[in-house]
């Protein structure tokens, strides 16, 4: 697989791109994601990334079930450490990640979708967790990550069943936050990107941050590590300028400093 990564300052869009085999994920593009993210997130230029994949039939169809299936314990536990650690990259970056779901998003497709911080879809959009249905568990955190995003009850029986879920019932159960018409979902992830990316990029950072802390330690350690950021934002010029543009009745220009 080759990954692309479009500029469009202070937007990046992140794309998976091998839609000959439905942009499935094998180690060589498991590198190339794992780079491509860490890139990302040493760019200050970038605010927000849009992850997607190419063509118009999938975001990823899963993990390449053909380089998987010789693999021995040994190089299973490599592949699933690569694909943890791509879907580690993705929460600890510094941008939010939106997920534009274009398509299937199977097995490792539906997990780098759970690792983004918000997931858009489109209408022809296919979810599942189908790992069971060829005799292994999860490898790359499916087992972890939805039963913290949908309620534990019905990621369970996804997770024993490994069954299909259209766009309108992801939407129904919580595991994406829109569904829009496929040609209108790119445009729509972009507006959403942008809005978000016109607020303080410190503050979207420390906010993201802040959230993930609490989700994975508990609410004290995230109560604690909110107060700290909190404070730590009145040393920024943009908590001067986003409060000075309020009491002025403009809209603020931040340089993220």
């Amino acid at each position: 697989m080759s990954v692309r990564v479009e500029r469009e300052e202070p937007i990046a869009l992140l794309v998976l791109d091998r839609p000959e085999r439905l942009n499935a994920l094998d180690t060589a593009g498991l590198r190339a994601l794992l780079e491509a993210i860490r890139g990302l997130a040493a760019d200050e230029s970038i605010r927000v990334v849009i992850l997607t994949g190419a063509g118009d039939r999938a975001f990823a169809a899963g993990a390449d079930i053909g380089e998987m299936v010789a693999k021995s314990p040994g190089e299973a536990l490599a592949f699933a450490e690569l694909g943890q650690a791509v879907c580690r990259a993705i929460e600890e970056a510094p941008q939010p990640y939106i997920a534009a779901v274009n398509g299937y998003a199977l097995g490792g497709g539906c997990e780098l979708a759970l690792a983004c911080d918000i997931r858009l879809a489109s209408e022809r959009a296919v979810f599942a967790q189908p790992e069971v249905t060829l005799g292994i568990p999860p490898g790359w955190g499916g087992s972890q990550r939805l039963p913290r995003v949908v309620p534990p009850g019905v990621a369970r029986e996804l997770l024993y069943t490994g069954r299909h879920l259209g766009a309108e019932e992801a939407l129904r159960i919580g595991l994406v936050n829109a569904v829009y018409p496929a040609g209108e979902l790119l445009e729509r992830a972009r507006e959403l990107a942008q809005q978000i990316a016109a607020n303080g990029p410190i503050a979207v950072r420390l906010t993201k941050q802040a959230v993930r802390i609490g989700l994975e330690h508990g609410l004290a350690a995230g109560l604690a590590y909110e107060r700290q950021v909190f404070a730590h934002a009145f040393t920024t010029d943009d908590q001067r300028e986003g409060m000075r543009a309020f009491l002025e009745k403009r809209k603020p220009l931040f340089r993220g400093r």
